[in-house]
């Protein structure tokens, strides 16, 4: 069983905590994203998978009206009040934890004290949605906890408000959705205008997917995001549209001399990455892998020279994987994510993944001075309660 190990481990921790076993052990994975690069906030399409890394969280109700929750990964715990209702709080973590509390009791739903170990095998830190994982294995540990079950989009959002709310960060939905609604052996096509999703079948055990960590990350990344955000909603504006979601190819050159050279690339990127995303879906489940990788290293280069969002780093990656190319396996390689470092992602042979790691691990240290992290996933599922 998916996550059988992870689940025992996080159970023995959780009796070294509290002197007994949990009543329920729960998961939720991190996501990688296939292609559908800052198409979100501009009411487009995204196509994620669920990894098979997770976060693990194993728990049990406790008398009075506090919780106690510790984390295997930082070593420390949290303490929440939960009269009359919980607050934000320290460790900084524990605010993901903390929000999700508040949204099940803004929704009049009674969260009893509790006791909880949260262990991850999710990288932090390398835009694979470590944070959702967090706060949809605590709105599923909840959900038991209470005895409610959750619309799953109710839920994804739920947790999107949470990391609003409590952590500060103004995320979109692509992350929470994908851990909450993702299916094994299937990518998610996601439309964030109209919430809607499509289980896209990637059930070819040929095919593996490689997260490759660049373990670098530029310092500029905050403020370039704001800056192409504002260009596409200008670009909108300009054509009197809701979104870029909205704008054609056509429509966008008729309008050419009415938008700054700059923000005009912006709009190109976006517009041809909702195309290559409904692209992808169709490609993935008509098994036409060529295809696929060919989409792949248009978004990348479509990232780094209308979007600008890539850096030497990522580059490499891509350069290196291209130049291995299909008769080493590789399929296709883009960069994934904001930008600015994090990850790359690649589709490659099954049988090559191993030699593949390791090559690209060998290349991308020699030109980066930098050692990567890659590891291989097929798609996994979305939350589960596992015991």
């Amino acid at each position: 069983m998916l996550y059988e190990l992870a689940a025992e481990r996080c159970a023995d921790f959780f009796a070294k905590c509290f002197g007994h076993a949990p009543r329920w052990v729960v998961a939720a994975p991190g996501r990688v994203n296939l292609i559908g690069e800052h198409t979100d906030y501009n009411d487009g399409y995204v196509l994620p998978m669920a990894l098979e890394r997770c976060t693990i969280m194993a728990g049990d109700r406790l008398p009075g009206h506090k919780a106690v929750v510790h984390s295997v990964t930082t070593g420390d715990s949290a303490h929440l009040e939960l009269r009359p209702k919980v607050e934000q709080g320290d460790p900084s973590w524990s605010n993901y934890v903390r929000g999700v509390v508040a949204g099940f009791q803004q929704k009049g739903i009674k969260v009893p004290a509790f006791s909880a170990v949260i262990d991850s095998d999710v990288p932090f830190g390398g835009g694979l949605a470590s944070s959702a994982a967090l706060e949809v294995a605590t709105a599923t540990l909840l959900e038991a906890m209470c005895d409610r079950k959750l619309d799953p989009v109710e839920k994804a959002l739920l947790c999107q408000q949470a990391e609003h709310d409590f952590a500060g960060v103004p995320c979109g939905i692509m992350d929470q959705f994908t851990s909450v609604l993702a299916q094994r052996d299937h990518a998610l096509l996601l439309d964030c205008r109209s919430r809607t999703t499509r289980a896209v079948p990637m059930t070819d055990p040929d095919i593996t997917v490689l997260v490759i960590n660049t373990n670098v990350r530029h310092k500029l990344a905050d403020g370039e995001y704001a800056k192409r955000r504002t260009q596409c909603e200008t670009v909108a504006r300009v054509l009197g549209v809701p979104a870029l979601r909205d704008v054609t190819l056509e429509m966008l050159g008729a309008a050419k001399s009415k938008i700054h050279p700059v923000a005009f690339r912006r709009a190109c990127h976006v517009i041809t990455e909702n195309q290559r995303t409904l692209d992808m879906a169709e490609t993935i489940s008509a098994g036409r892998w060529a295809d696929a990788g060919a989409l792949m290293y248009a978004s990348h280069q479509s990232l780094r020279d209308d979007y600008e969002v890539s850096c030497p780093e990522l580059d490499a990656v891509v350069d290196i994987a291209k130049g291995l190319g299909e008769a080493e396996g590789v399929i296709g390689c883009r960069m994934t994510g904001g930008g600015f470092g994090g990850c790359a992602v690649s589709l490659v042979r099954t049988a090559a993944a191993k030699r593949l790691i390791r090559k690209i691990d060998e290349e991308y240290e020699k030109r980066t001075r930098v050692q990567p992290a890659i590891f291989s996933t097929r798609p996994g599922p979305g939350a589960l309660v596992l015991s």
